[in-house]
């Protein structure tokens, strides 16, 4: 509204000059009437000349006229109640044109101006705002601190706790497609693929699948072999034929085996 009554101030000075131009060509026209109507008739070359300067002060006057006519209808236009309506309206919807993509930066920046009288900023564990409005209002805001720049690469917790789950039956690249598929990206925002989990889990110290598999006892083909007194081409054969169930550890066809147990028919052909 501030600036509808600067815009108003800006027309009605703008007004009053073109209304003095029109005065000021009314004023000389009138002049120039007199000076004809107090010529000698009888003086026709003098009097020519007086009604050609009457007629050209008219023209002047005229075109004053409109000129004034023309801007003073042009710019009221301006000041129409339903256009201050509209101005008063934008004031109770403001977040409309904060998020309107039209408004530029600037005019935010003028916004914001308006709006806040200063800001006091205290940094500790987090940031605490204290905002004071040009009205008096005061507004309390807390906010985290920023993350340092290290910290915008970390990868999502909820990552590493997946990949941690998935260690225990899926293979690195099995893994990387479950979390692409799922929509997940890695700490810089990019595809995960099998390097990435296997960063993660060297990273963060998660358990790998090989020692989780170790754990639960599965062997290495050589253990097999000398457990079942076979050679380790047999008992990789018997792997791939499902006679001794295997498991992946990783994505270079690396193995670890089902133990055959004390009652595996292996075990009693052995014995």
């Amino acid at each position: 509204m501030q600036v509808q009554k600067e815009l108003e101030n800006r027309f009605y000075e703008a007004d009053k000059l073109r209304k003095q131009q029109v005065q000021r060509a009314e004023y000389e026209a009138n002049l120039a009437r007199r000076r004809f109507m107090q010529v000698d008739p009888d003086n026709r070359l003098v009097a020519d000349t007086l009604e050609a300067e009457w007629n050209t002060k008219l023209r002047h006057l005229q075109d004053a006229n409109d000129y004034y006519e023309t801007h003073r209808r042009r710019e009221s236009e301006k000041l129409k109640k339903a256009q201050k309506q509209k101005v008063l309206k934008l004031t109770r919807d403001f977040p409309a044109i904060w998020k309107n993509p039209k408004t530029p930066a600037r005019e935010k920046k003028r916004m914001i101006r308006f709006l806040i009288e200063d800001v006091t900023m205290i940094r500790g564990e987090d940031i605490t705002l204290h905002v004071r409005f040009k009205g008096g209002a005061t507004k309390t805001l807390k906010l985290p601190l920023p993350l340092k720049g290290w910290q915008y690469n970390m990868t999502d917790p909820k990552i590493v706790e997946l990949v941690d789950e998935l260690l225990i039956d899926h293979t690195y690249s099995q893994i990387a497609t479950i979390l692409n598929k799922r929509g997940y990206k890695s700490g810089q925002g990019h595809r995960i693929d099998r390097r990435t989990v296997v960063g993660i889990t060297h990273g963060y110290k998660l358990k790998t699948r090989y020692a989780r598999l170790r754990a639960t006892g599965k062997l290495r083909v050589n253990e097999v072999a000398s457990l079942l007194g076979v050679t380790v081409a047999t008992v990789r054969r018997w792997g791939k034929k499902g006679i001794i169930k295997t498991y992946p550890y990783n994505d270079r066809n690396g193995h670890l085996y089902e133990h055959p147990g004390v009652n595996s028919p292996l075990m009693k052909k052995r014995a």
